[in-house]
């Protein structure tokens, strides 16, 4: 058997490219991973049929031109629109045909590894939250001994024009209670009651329509079939105006700027590795300039902010409130495209038996 019959057989995608990132080679597994065929492959450079990488090319090419293997087991790609974790792995190949020939191999990311890695970020994102949690406590308790030695050192001075100097003290006093309030965010979840997701997206947009973001296109796309769930609407209110807030901030005055919100029913999900029959997924998308690579693991811990004006708070307490209805809230972004996917879990009422 011929060595490229036998790659066919590999579950691992096989790709081969030139110095140019011209493909020369595919195997089975890499036409399915890039849904083409190897003749279509074949026409155009790697890298213009990846929308999007997390890897930098040239760095894979200097690596491997230096003789050395490289490997990478947190790759983000987009491949005709759609997103895909993998494990990239280049290596030289020594031949007389073309000294800068890479051989890629590339594993899709198994649906188990992105359980585990979710609950390893769930687990490091409830321990940085209990310790703000914490902080927050041991701020929260002097500031209201501060602010009533202020009212009281206010009633005692013999000058009223010295007030000035303790209402300074009180307002600030006042501002870093309230920093700490939202820090600390709602203990418990609120009333439930059944309600349709697009009455509150319905809110969300017209408060970002009102508000003043210049240009902006918002687009609904939703799905009519989406029934009826128990939530509460003034927190998931407040949890998609955080996200959609961000993007309208993001886009404001750019050019064709877009912010679509976009529902669909999503069947056998798995959120935080407990399976449902029947999701609601929210998406929020953008097509701004995309989300730092770096920031984008830790987007949703305390204090976590891309803005120069930002305190960090909004999406953390997203990230909260969504927790609180047993969802889950994740980002893919890159340059020109950034979606934040919430997903609900719809508890269907049993029906009585006749």
């Amino acid at each position: 058997m011929a060595p490229a019959q036998l790659f066919d057989h590999l579950l691992t995608a096989i790709i081969v490219v030139d110095s140019q990132w011209r493909i020369q080679y595919v195997n089975a597994a890499a036409e399915q991973l890039m849904h083409q065929s190897a003749r279509r492959l074949l026409t155009r450079p790697l890298t213009e049929q990846i929308q999007h990488a997390s890897v930098d090319w040239a760095q894979i090419a200097n690596t491997t031109r230096a003789g050395q293997s490289l490997t990478d087991s947190d790759v983000t790609w987009v491949v005709d629109g759609q997103p895909q974790k993998v494990q990239l792995s280049a290596s030289p190949l020594f031949d007389q045909e073309d000294e800068g020939r890479l051989l890629l191999e590339v594993n899709v990311v198994s649906q188990q590894q992105r359980i585990s890695k979710e609950l390893t970020q769930k687990a490091q994102q409830q321990a940085a939250k209990e310790l703000v949690r914490g902080l927050a406590h041991e701020i929260k308790n002097p500031l209201g001994g501060l602010r009533g030695a202020a009212q009281l050192l206010e009633k005692m001075l013999p000058d009223a024009s010295l007030a000035e100097y303790t209402q300074i003290i009180i307002e600030q006093a006042d501002r870093l209670r309230n920093l700490v309030d939202r820090l600390l965010g709602p203990q418990r979840p609120g009333l439930r009651q059944r309600q349709n997701i697009h009455v509150v997206l319905e809110k969300v947009r017209q408060l970002i329509s009102l508000d003043n973001h210049e240009g902006i296109q918002i687009i609904r796309d939703y799905d009519p079939s989406l029934p009826d769930f128990e939530m509460d609407p003034e927190q998931l209110e407040q949890a998609i105006l955080n996200v959609a807030t961000n993007a309208a901030d993001a886009i404001s005055g750019q050019p064709n700027a877009r912010l679509t919100l976009r529902t669909r029913t999503g069947f056998q999900t798995v959120i935080h590795g407990e399976r449902h029959r029947v999701v609601a997924q929210i998406e929020i998308i953008d097509n701004g300039p995309g989300i730092a690579p770096h920031l984008q693991d830790t987007l949703f811990y305390p204090m976590v902010t891309s803005k120069a004006d930002g305190n960090g708070l909004g999406l953390a307490i997203t990230h909260h409130l969504i927790d609180q209805h047993q969802g889950k809230i994740d980002v893919n972004s890159w340059p020109g495209h950034t979606c934040f996917t919430i997903q609900l879990p719809i508890i269907e009422k049993d029906t009585p038996h006749e």
